[in-house]
């Protein structure tokens, strides 16, 4: 007997690219970042994903940023980057992460206060509001 794993021929692929994208801080903070500027403006880079739990004054995160997390959000179509001036805008399925990240932010009251705590974009959100 064969088991269907894929959800009876429906496709979870989106849904595992979107999870992969937000599944590294510097990630979530370039998302989060956009989320607070207009749709056609450019944020700069390293800025955009910095966090105080993991800042980007250093050549090797700025590295990783560049070669690893950048691509992974462009081949999505989350974003659009530059290297010169290193900057980062909204891409065209910018959408589907901004909208899961919007949705965390507002429900941000509603998470055990260690995952609160621990999450830059829930707490910075929450922050930002009072």
């Amino acid at each position: 007997m064969v088991t269907d794993t894929t959800g009876g021929g429906v496709s979870t692929e989106k849904w595992d690219q979107l999870y992969e994208a937000l599944a590294a801080q510097p990630r979530r903070m370039i998302i989060f970042s956009l989320l607070k500027e207009p749709e056609d403006k450019w944020l700069p880079l390293p800025d955009a994903a910095s966090s105080p739990m993991q800042p980007m004054d250093s050549p090797e995160p700025c590295i990783h940023l560049r070669h690893h997390h950048l691509p992974k959000l462009a081949e999505a179509g989350y974003i659009r980057w530059k290297s010169d001036p290193f900057r980062v805008q909204r891409g065209p399925h910018f959408e589907e992460p901004g909208f899961v990240v919007s949705k965390l932010i507002e429900s941000d009251r509603e998470y055990p206060e260690r995952l609160r705590n621990e999450c830059v974009v829930i707490g910075g959100a929450a922050n930002d509001s009072n």
